[in-house]
């Protein structure tokens, strides 16, 4: 999906994550967790965009047991090997997106070029004892 860099549609696809996961059969913990994870992600992409008039992309990996996210921007990119743990003592607003994202999600990668942009990729998979 292709959806401009504005922060009103991250609702939308945060809707959309939900319903497809529930569709799956995520209970609505898990549900919650994806969701809140996506809307990191989409939130970073729309942050680090370049401007209002860009856009950033999601797409839904459905598995078996599993419910894949990608979420790709065309922004400035970030060194990875930059972004460390927040330390509980030096919290700022912001900056937690990435730690969010790990805690919520049962795998996560992250690629970027610099000037190219980022891609988030985020699983969460369904466990049996539910």
């Amino acid at each position: 999906m292709t959806i401009p860099s504005r922060p009103e549609y991250v609702g939308v696809i945060r809707l959309t994550v939900s319903a497809i996961a529930n569709r799956i059969g995520f209970n609505i913990e898990d549900i919650e967790d994806i969701k809140v994870a996506v809307a990191e992600a989409c939130t970073n992409a729309i942050q680090h965009s370049y401007n209002d008039e860009s856009n950033f992309y999601v797409a839904f990996e459905i598995g078996i047991d599993s419910l894949g996210v990608v979420v790709r921007d065309d922004g400035k990119g970030i060194k990875v090997e930059d972004v460390k743990e927040p330390q509980l003592g030096e919290l700022k607003e912001g900056g937690l997106g990435i730690f969010i994202i790990k805690s919520l999600m049962d795998e996560v990668s992250f690629s970027c070029e610099i000037e190219k942009g980022t891609e988030i990729k985020m699983v969460k998979f369904l466990h049996e004892n539910y």
